[in-house]
Protein backbone atom coordinates (compact mmCIF):
# COMPACT_ATOMS: atom_id res chain seq x y z
CA UNK A 1 0.00 0.00 0.00
CA UNK A 2 1.22 3.33 -0.74
CA UNK A 3 2.20 6.05 1.64
CA UNK A 4 0.52 9.02 1.10
CA UNK A 5 1.54 12.75 2.39
CA UNK A 6 -0.06 16.34 1.82
CA UNK A 7 3.23 17.41 1.41
CA UNK A 8 6.35 15.85 0.19
CA UNK A 9 9.79 18.07 0.80
CA UNK A 10 12.98 16.70 -0.59
CA UNK A 11 16.00 18.35 0.69
CA UNK A 12 16.43 19.05 4.84
CA UNK A 13 18.60 22.20 4.37
CA UNK A 14 17.39 25.31 5.40
CA UNK A 15 14.87 25.70 2.39
CA UNK A 16 13.39 22.50 2.77
CA UNK A 17 13.43 22.39 6.69
CA UNK A 18 12.21 26.02 6.72
CA UNK A 19 9.23 25.46 4.43
CA UNK A 20 8.13 22.59 6.28
CA UNK A 21 8.37 24.65 10.08
CA UNK A 22 6.16 27.76 7.84
CA UNK A 23 3.59 24.70 6.40
CA UNK A 24 2.93 23.10 9.72
CA UNK A 25 2.37 26.82 11.50
CA UNK A 26 -0.20 27.28 9.02
CA UNK A 27 -2.01 23.92 8.55
CA UNK A 28 -1.32 22.15 12.31
CA UNK A 29 -3.35 18.83 10.49
CA UNK A 30 -0.92 18.50 7.70
CA UNK A 31 1.12 16.12 7.04
CA UNK A 32 4.32 17.21 5.81
CA UNK A 33 7.21 14.23 5.24
CA UNK A 34 11.07 15.93 4.58
CA UNK A 35 13.20 13.04 2.56
CA UNK A 36 16.72 13.75 2.85
CA UNK A 37 19.50 12.00 0.90
CA UNK A 38 22.05 12.37 3.46
CA UNK A 39 22.81 10.70 6.89
CA UNK A 40 22.44 13.97 8.59
CA UNK A 41 20.70 17.54 8.16
CA UNK A 42 22.14 21.02 6.40
CA UNK A 43 22.73 20.57 3.20
CA UNK A 44 25.97 23.10 2.62
CA UNK A 45 25.15 24.61 6.08
CA UNK A 46 26.96 21.65 8.31
CA UNK A 47 29.41 22.48 10.62
CA UNK A 48 32.67 20.31 11.78
CA UNK A 49 33.66 20.26 15.30
CA UNK A 50 37.28 18.73 15.29
CA UNK A 51 40.39 19.16 18.05
CA UNK A 52 38.64 21.99 19.15
CA UNK A 53 38.09 24.08 15.88
CA UNK A 54 34.60 24.68 14.88
CA UNK A 55 34.30 25.23 11.11
CA UNK A 56 31.45 24.95 8.53
CA UNK A 57 31.20 23.45 5.34
CA UNK A 58 32.39 26.95 4.34
CA UNK A 59 31.24 30.05 5.41
CA UNK A 60 27.99 30.63 6.14
CA UNK A 61 27.35 34.09 7.93
CA UNK A 62 23.91 35.10 8.40
CA UNK A 63 23.36 38.74 7.23
CA UNK A 64 19.66 39.46 8.27
CA UNK A 65 17.10 41.86 6.49
CA UNK A 66 13.80 40.98 8.38
CA UNK A 67 13.85 40.99 12.54
CA UNK A 68 11.34 38.49 11.96
CA UNK A 69 12.87 36.08 10.61
CA UNK A 70 16.06 36.35 12.79
CA UNK A 71 14.23 36.61 16.28
CA UNK A 72 12.44 33.11 15.15
CA UNK A 73 15.43 31.14 14.50
CA UNK A 74 16.97 32.88 18.18
CA UNK A 75 13.74 31.51 19.79
CA UNK A 76 14.47 27.69 19.21
CA UNK A 77 18.76 28.37 19.92
CA UNK A 78 18.01 28.67 23.84
CA UNK A 79 21.73 29.07 25.54
CA UNK A 80 22.92 29.36 22.25
CA UNK A 81 26.02 32.09 21.99
CA UNK A 82 25.49 34.33 19.15
CA UNK A 83 27.57 37.00 17.98
CA UNK A 84 26.42 40.25 15.86
CA UNK A 85 29.86 41.54 14.10
CA UNK A 86 30.44 44.23 12.16
CA UNK A 87 32.45 42.96 8.96
CA UNK A 88 35.97 44.08 8.20
CA UNK A 89 36.86 42.32 5.21
CA UNK A 90 40.34 43.16 3.12
CA UNK A 91 41.18 42.71 -0.46
CA UNK A 92 45.41 41.76 -1.14
CA UNK A 93 46.45 43.70 -3.93
CA UNK A 94 50.02 43.64 -5.17
CA UNK A 95 50.81 42.83 -1.90
CA UNK A 96 49.01 46.04 -0.43
CA UNK A 97 46.04 45.64 1.77
CA UNK A 98 43.00 47.95 0.74
CA UNK A 99 39.13 47.47 1.72
CA UNK A 100 36.32 45.67 0.16
CA UNK A 101 34.32 47.08 -1.93
CA UNK A 102 37.51 47.53 -4.30
CA UNK A 103 35.49 49.92 -6.36
CA UNK A 104 34.97 51.84 -3.78
CA UNK A 105 38.25 52.02 -2.19
CA UNK A 106 40.78 52.67 -5.25
CA UNK A 107 41.80 55.45 -3.38
CA UNK A 108 43.79 53.08 -1.33
CA UNK A 109 45.72 51.96 -4.02
CA UNK A 110 49.50 53.39 -4.39
CA UNK A 111 49.09 56.64 -6.02
CA UNK A 112 49.94 55.94 -9.60
CA UNK A 113 47.24 53.30 -9.62
CA UNK A 114 44.75 55.10 -8.29
CA UNK A 115 44.77 57.52 -11.16
CA UNK A 116 44.41 55.25 -13.53
CA UNK A 117 41.36 53.84 -12.02
CA UNK A 118 40.34 57.49 -11.26
CA UNK A 119 41.09 58.70 -15.23
CA UNK A 120 39.27 55.17 -16.32
CA UNK A 121 36.20 55.31 -14.37
CA UNK A 122 36.02 59.05 -15.93
CA UNK A 123 36.26 57.71 -18.94
CA UNK A 124 34.18 54.72 -19.28
CA UNK A 125 32.63 53.85 -22.21
CA UNK A 126 29.20 53.47 -20.86
CA UNK A 127 28.29 56.82 -21.76
CA UNK A 128 28.95 55.41 -25.51
CA UNK A 129 27.38 52.36 -25.99
CA UNK A 130 23.49 52.21 -26.73
CA UNK A 131 21.71 49.61 -24.86
CA UNK A 132 21.77 47.37 -22.28
CA UNK A 133 25.09 45.42 -21.08
CA UNK A 134 25.41 41.92 -22.71
CA UNK A 135 27.08 40.52 -19.98
CA UNK A 136 28.68 40.43 -16.93
CA UNK A 137 31.75 41.93 -17.74
CA UNK A 138 30.35 44.38 -20.19
CA UNK A 139 28.32 45.28 -17.52
CA UNK A 140 31.30 46.08 -15.59
CA UNK A 141 33.54 47.86 -18.00
CA UNK A 142 30.55 50.15 -19.03
CA UNK A 143 30.08 50.78 -15.07
CA UNK A 144 33.38 50.86 -13.69
CA UNK A 145 35.91 51.09 -17.06
CA UNK A 146 38.99 49.35 -17.78
CA UNK A 147 41.04 49.19 -14.57
CA UNK A 148 38.95 48.61 -11.76
CA UNK A 149 37.72 46.06 -13.61
CA UNK A 150 41.12 44.34 -14.74
CA UNK A 151 42.60 44.52 -11.63
CA UNK A 152 39.80 43.24 -9.39
CA UNK A 153 36.65 42.45 -10.53
CA UNK A 154 37.53 40.06 -13.65
CA UNK A 155 40.08 38.28 -11.97
CA UNK A 156 38.43 37.90 -8.57
CA UNK A 157 35.33 36.81 -10.31
CA UNK A 158 36.60 34.39 -12.89
CA UNK A 159 38.58 32.82 -10.23
CA UNK A 160 35.46 32.11 -8.25
CA UNK A 161 33.22 31.21 -11.08
CA UNK A 162 35.50 29.37 -12.94
CA UNK A 163 34.38 30.87 -16.03
CA UNK A 164 35.11 34.31 -18.42
CA UNK A 165 32.44 36.77 -17.26
CA UNK A 166 31.53 36.96 -21.11
CA UNK A 167 29.19 34.27 -20.33
CA UNK A 168 27.46 35.39 -17.33
CA UNK A 169 24.18 37.92 -17.46
CA UNK A 170 24.70 41.50 -16.29
CA UNK A 171 22.84 40.57 -13.08
CA UNK A 172 24.27 37.53 -12.18
CA UNK A 173 25.03 38.33 -8.60
CA UNK A 174 21.77 40.16 -8.47
CA UNK A 175 21.97 42.58 -5.24
CA UNK A 176 24.85 41.16 -3.84
CA UNK A 177 27.13 43.00 -6.28
CA UNK A 178 28.36 46.18 -4.50
CA UNK A 179 27.67 48.57 -6.85
CA UNK A 180 28.75 52.33 -7.10
CA UNK A 181 28.86 55.34 -9.32
CA UNK A 182 31.32 57.92 -9.39
CA UNK A 183 29.47 59.87 -6.71
CA UNK A 184 30.03 56.53 -4.26
CA UNK A 185 33.40 56.59 -4.90
CA UNK A 186 34.26 59.75 -4.61
CA UNK A 187 32.25 60.08 -1.27
CA UNK A 188 33.97 57.16 0.15
CA UNK A 189 37.34 59.14 -0.09
CA UNK A 190 36.65 60.22 3.49
CA UNK A 191 37.25 59.28 6.23
CA UNK A 192 35.53 56.71 7.71
CA UNK A 193 33.97 56.65 11.13
CA UNK A 194 35.26 53.20 13.48
CA UNK A 195 32.70 50.85 13.00
CA UNK A 196 31.09 52.34 10.44
CA UNK A 197 31.36 49.25 8.19
CA UNK A 198 31.80 48.71 4.25
CA UNK A 199 27.97 49.62 3.39
CA UNK A 200 27.54 46.23 1.67
CA UNK A 201 24.37 44.20 2.57
CA UNK A 202 26.45 42.02 4.82
CA UNK A 203 28.35 44.98 6.89
CA UNK A 204 26.96 42.77 9.74
CA UNK A 205 26.92 39.45 10.28
CA UNK A 206 25.76 37.13 13.09
CA UNK A 207 26.96 33.98 14.21
CA UNK A 208 26.53 31.01 16.46
CA UNK A 209 29.36 29.81 18.48
CA UNK A 210 28.55 26.00 17.52
CA UNK A 211 28.46 26.79 13.98
CA UNK A 212 25.87 27.37 11.41
CA UNK A 213 24.24 23.90 11.89
CA UNK A 214 22.80 25.71 14.93
CA UNK A 215 20.44 27.40 12.61
CA UNK A 216 19.66 23.97 11.61
CA UNK A 217 18.88 22.55 14.81
CA UNK A 218 16.74 25.73 15.16
CA UNK A 219 14.01 24.84 12.39
CA UNK A 220 14.68 20.84 13.60
CA UNK A 221 13.46 22.05 16.73
CA UNK A 222 9.24 21.94 16.04
CA UNK A 223 9.74 19.08 13.79
CA UNK A 224 7.53 16.18 15.25
CA UNK A 225 9.67 13.07 15.47
CA UNK A 226 10.01 11.08 12.14
CA UNK A 227 9.34 14.12 9.87
CA UNK A 228 12.49 14.11 8.37
CA UNK A 229 13.72 10.68 6.65
CA UNK A 230 17.89 10.69 6.01
CA UNK A 231 19.55 8.42 4.17
CA UNK A 232 16.28 8.69 1.55
CA UNK A 233 16.99 9.99 -1.69
CA UNK A 234 14.29 10.59 -4.05
CA UNK A 235 14.77 8.65 -7.61
CA UNK A 236 11.44 9.40 -9.21
CA UNK A 237 8.50 11.88 -9.23
CA UNK A 238 5.75 10.12 -10.91
CA UNK A 239 3.58 13.55 -12.26
CA UNK A 240 1.21 11.13 -13.45
CA UNK A 241 0.89 8.67 -10.65
CA UNK A 242 1.30 11.56 -7.88
CA UNK A 243 4.10 9.50 -6.44
CA UNK A 244 7.38 10.23 -5.13
CA UNK A 245 9.90 7.18 -5.34
CA UNK A 246 12.39 6.14 -3.23
CA UNK A 247 14.78 3.20 -2.85
CA UNK A 248 12.75 2.20 0.02
CA UNK A 249 9.28 3.32 -0.82
CA UNK A 250 6.36 5.04 -3.17
CA UNK A 251 4.76 8.12 -1.82
CA UNK A 252 1.64 9.74 -2.71
CA UNK A 253 1.62 13.59 -2.28
CA UNK A 254 -0.60 16.44 -2.30
CA UNK A 255 2.27 18.64 -3.31
CA UNK A 256 5.78 18.41 -3.39
CA UNK A 257 7.94 21.13 -2.60
CA UNK A 258 12.44 20.48 -3.62
CA UNK A 259 15.54 22.22 -3.06
CA UNK A 260 17.09 19.83 -5.03
CA UNK A 261 19.54 21.73 -7.55
CA UNK A 262 16.62 22.37 -10.80
CA UNK A 263 17.92 20.09 -13.40
CA UNK A 264 18.34 17.37 -10.83
CA UNK A 265 14.31 17.73 -10.22
CA UNK A 266 13.97 17.88 -13.76
CA UNK A 267 15.30 14.47 -14.41
CA UNK A 268 13.56 13.11 -11.64
CA UNK A 269 9.96 14.17 -13.03
CA UNK A 270 10.46 13.79 -16.67
CA UNK A 271 10.30 17.11 -17.67
CA UNK A 272 12.49 18.12 -20.67
CA UNK A 273 14.50 20.43 -20.17
CA UNK A 274 17.61 21.67 -21.89
CA UNK A 275 20.76 20.50 -19.23
CA UNK A 276 23.81 22.48 -21.34
CA UNK A 277 22.46 25.48 -19.61
CA UNK A 278 22.49 25.06 -16.48
CA UNK A 279 26.56 25.20 -15.27
CA UNK A 280 28.45 26.04 -12.20
CA UNK A 281 31.33 25.80 -10.54
CA UNK A 282 32.48 23.65 -7.64
CA UNK A 283 34.75 24.89 -4.37
CA UNK A 284 37.26 23.19 -2.84
CA UNK A 285 36.89 24.37 0.56
CA UNK A 286 39.94 23.55 2.94
CA UNK A 287 39.84 24.26 6.70
CA UNK A 288 43.00 24.85 8.93
CA UNK A 289 43.53 25.32 12.44
CA UNK A 290 47.16 26.54 13.77
CA UNK A 291 48.26 26.37 16.89
CA UNK A 292 48.24 29.99 17.76
CA UNK A 293 46.83 33.17 16.75
CA UNK A 294 47.43 35.15 13.73
CA UNK A 295 46.14 38.23 11.49
CA UNK A 296 43.48 40.55 13.73
CA UNK A 297 40.18 42.03 12.98
CA UNK A 298 39.84 41.15 9.54
CA UNK A 299 37.00 38.14 9.62
CA UNK A 300 37.75 37.76 5.54
CA UNK A 301 39.84 38.67 2.52
CA UNK A 302 40.08 38.17 -1.30
CA UNK A 303 42.40 37.48 -3.64
CA UNK A 304 42.45 38.24 -7.56
CA UNK A 305 46.13 37.83 -8.01
CA UNK A 306 45.44 34.44 -10.31
CA UNK A 307 49.27 32.80 -9.57
CA UNK A 308 47.42 32.87 -6.07
CA UNK A 309 45.45 29.14 -5.76
CA UNK A 310 42.33 30.40 -3.45
CA UNK A 311 40.30 33.44 -4.33
CA UNK A 312 39.10 33.73 -0.74
CA UNK A 313 40.45 32.97 2.95
CA UNK A 314 38.25 33.88 6.47
CA UNK A 315 39.16 33.39 10.01
CA UNK A 316 36.75 31.85 11.95
CA UNK A 317 38.42 32.91 15.05
CA UNK A 318 38.42 36.56 14.77
CA UNK A 319 34.53 36.04 15.38
CA UNK A 320 34.71 34.90 19.03
CA UNK A 321 38.62 36.31 19.39
CA UNK A 322 40.16 32.67 20.30
CA UNK A 323 43.52 31.96 21.13
CA UNK A 324 44.18 29.72 17.67
CA UNK A 325 44.19 30.73 14.02
CA UNK A 326 40.78 28.81 12.41
CA UNK A 327 40.83 29.72 8.66
CA UNK A 328 38.41 28.34 5.82
CA UNK A 329 40.29 28.93 1.95
CA UNK A 330 38.15 28.56 -0.92
CA UNK A 331 39.13 27.43 -4.32
CA UNK A 332 37.20 28.08 -7.60
CA UNK A 333 37.26 25.24 -10.28
CA UNK A 334 35.13 24.22 -13.14
CA UNK A 335 32.43 21.66 -12.65
CA UNK A 336 33.81 18.25 -13.14
CA UNK A 337 37.52 18.86 -12.31
CA UNK A 338 39.56 16.63 -10.49
CA UNK A 339 41.06 17.79 -7.26
CA UNK A 340 44.27 16.20 -5.97
CA UNK A 341 44.11 17.07 -2.26
CA UNK A 342 46.66 16.39 -0.68
CA UNK A 343 49.39 18.96 -3.68
CA UNK A 344 46.10 21.24 -3.16
CA UNK A 345 46.52 21.51 0.60
CA UNK A 346 50.66 21.66 0.13
CA UNK A 347 50.29 24.80 -2.66
CA UNK A 348 47.58 26.60 -0.15
CA UNK A 349 49.73 26.18 2.90
CA UNK A 350 52.41 27.43 0.48
CA UNK A 351 50.70 30.88 -1.12
CA UNK A 352 49.71 31.56 2.77
CA UNK A 353 53.08 31.25 3.68
CA UNK A 354 53.83 33.76 0.64
CA UNK A 355 50.81 35.75 1.51
CA UNK A 356 51.85 36.42 5.21
CA UNK A 357 49.25 34.98 6.78
CA UNK A 358 50.97 32.08 8.02
CA UNK A 359 54.43 32.76 8.87
CA UNK A 360 55.98 29.82 12.06
CA UNK A 361 52.47 28.79 12.31
CA UNK A 362 52.21 24.96 13.25
CA UNK A 363 49.21 23.20 11.33
CA UNK A 364 47.51 21.50 13.56
CA UNK A 365 43.95 20.27 12.40
CA UNK A 366 42.54 20.04 8.57
CA UNK A 367 39.40 19.30 6.76
CA UNK A 368 38.55 19.37 3.36
CA UNK A 369 34.77 19.08 1.21
CA UNK A 370 33.90 19.68 -2.23
CA UNK A 371 30.79 22.00 -2.91
CA UNK A 372 29.59 20.95 -6.12
CA UNK A 373 27.24 22.76 -7.59
CA UNK A 374 28.20 25.86 -5.17
CA UNK A 375 27.90 28.92 -7.46
CA UNK A 376 25.71 28.38 -10.19
CA UNK A 377 26.36 30.54 -13.26
CA UNK A 378 23.42 32.70 -13.81
CA UNK A 379 23.24 33.52 -17.73
CA UNK A 380 20.66 34.58 -20.02
CA UNK A 381 19.65 31.38 -21.34
CA UNK A 382 20.01 29.73 -17.64
CA UNK A 383 17.54 32.31 -16.80
CA UNK A 384 14.70 31.55 -19.78
CA UNK A 385 15.01 27.94 -19.02
CA UNK A 386 15.29 28.03 -15.57
CA UNK A 387 11.89 30.26 -15.88
CA UNK A 388 9.95 27.57 -17.53
CA UNK A 389 10.77 24.61 -16.03
CA UNK A 390 9.59 25.92 -12.87
CA UNK A 391 6.44 27.12 -13.96
CA UNK A 392 5.71 24.25 -16.08
CA UNK A 393 6.12 22.11 -12.95
CA UNK A 394 4.51 24.17 -10.85
CA UNK A 395 1.29 23.99 -12.69
CA UNK A 396 1.98 19.44 -11.80
CA UNK A 397 2.28 20.59 -8.08
CA UNK A 398 6.19 20.44 -7.78
CA UNK A 399 7.63 23.79 -6.14
CA UNK A 400 11.47 23.99 -6.70
CA UNK A 401 12.74 26.43 -4.44
CA UNK A 402 16.37 27.39 -2.86
CA UNK A 403 19.20 28.45 -4.16
CA UNK A 404 20.25 25.48 -6.33
CA UNK A 405 16.10 25.15 -6.81
CA UNK A 406 15.67 27.96 -8.09
CA UNK A 407 19.85 28.18 -10.27
CA UNK A 408 20.10 31.71 -8.83
CA UNK A 409 22.16 33.66 -6.35
CA UNK A 410 20.72 34.64 -2.72
CA UNK A 411 21.69 33.87 0.69
CA UNK A 412 19.97 31.06 3.51
CA UNK A 413 17.73 34.24 4.86
CA UNK A 414 16.34 34.86 1.13
CA UNK A 415 15.66 30.72 1.24
CA UNK A 416 13.83 31.32 4.20
CA UNK A 417 11.68 34.69 3.31
CA UNK A 418 10.51 32.77 -0.11
CA UNK A 419 9.58 28.90 1.56
CA UNK A 420 7.64 31.41 4.31
CA UNK A 421 5.62 32.69 0.97
CA UNK A 422 5.22 30.08 -0.79
CA UNK A 423 3.88 28.27 2.51
CA UNK A 424 0.98 30.94 2.92
CA UNK A 425 0.61 30.94 -1.01
CA UNK A 426 -0.54 27.06 -2.04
Amino acid sequence: MTETADIVVIGAGASGLGFANWYRELHPGATVLVLEADAEPGGYCKTIVQDGFVWDYSGHFFHFKEPEIEAYLRARMPGQEIKTVTKRSLIRYAGVDIDFPFQKNIHQLPREEFLECLVDLYFRPSSKVEGAPASFAEMLYQRLGVSITEKFLRPYNEKLYAIELEKLDPDAMGRFFPKADVADIIANMRPKQPGAGDGAYNATFTYPAGGAIQYIRALLRDLPPGTVAYNEPVVQIDLGAREVVTPKRRIGFGKVVSSAPLPMLARMTGVAHDASVFTSNQVLVFNLGFDRKGYKNVHWMYFPDRSVSFYRVGWYDNIFDTDRMSLYVELGAPHGAMFDVDALRARVLGDLIREGIVDDHQLVSHHHVVLDPAYVHVTQASLVETQRVRDGLALAGVHSVGRYGGWTYCSIEDNLIETRALARSI
